[in-house]
């Protein structure tokens, strides 16, 4: 990736789960979907996350896998008086810290965790549903509008892992740029 910026981020979950949770009334409760936060996650170009209720669908080819920033989470909890708020609730995928996500709406970007990385188009936002005000709090649903993460698709292979991570941006990323919070730290070029 040419004229590429470097970001430490840090993958805190990965959610593989063979079903949706959030369907029907919020009112009638989630359904009992088993849920893995695993420690790795592998990762099939065109396909998506191996075992997720998206992977090989054919609508959601090019939105399969969710990357939701952490720090989002934490602001609307504070805005709401509430929390803090389970990250996983919300059923995107990749929880990150440190990842500014909307600049890479159209782009194509690299995760780099665990010696394996894996490339990805940021296709479009990741809408929240009603239930998040079921699931985390009153008002969180409008809260998350446009702060609930990207949708990506997979353009390579590889595995996603737990822990510190490095996130390669073809645009520079800037914490201070409203929409999304983020605490970006950029990484000397190789």
């Amino acid at each position: 990736m040419s004229g590429s910026f470097r970001y430490d981020v840090e993958i805190l979950h990965l959610l593989v789960s063979p079903a949706h949770a959030y369907f029907g009334r919020a009112r009638d409760g989630a359904a009992d979907v088993p849920t893995t936060d695993a420690d790795s996650a592998e990762v099939v170009a065109g396909k998506g996350i191996v075992g997720d209720r998206f992977f090989g669908k054919a609508a959601h080819m090019d939105a399969a896998v969710t990357l939701f920033a952490v720090e989002s989470l934490e602001a609307i909890a504070a805005e709401l008086g509430a929390g803090p708020f389970d990250p996983l609730l919300t059923r995107r995928n990749v929880i990150l810290r440190g990842a500014q996500l909307a600049p890479l709406l159209g782009q194509d970007f690299v995760l780099e965790s665990g010696g394996s990385q894996v490339e990805f188009h940021g296709g479009r936002h990741a809408q929240p549903c009603t239930w998040m005000n079921e699931m985390l709090a009153p008002g969180a649903h409008p809260a998350m509008r446009g702060r609930g993460g990207i949708r990506c698709r997979a353009l390579s292979s590889g595995l996603l892992h737990r822990g510190p991570a490095v996130l390669v941006s073809p645009v520079q990323l800037d914490p201070a740029q409203a929409g999304e919070p983020s605490l970006l730290r950029p990484s000397r070029l190789p």
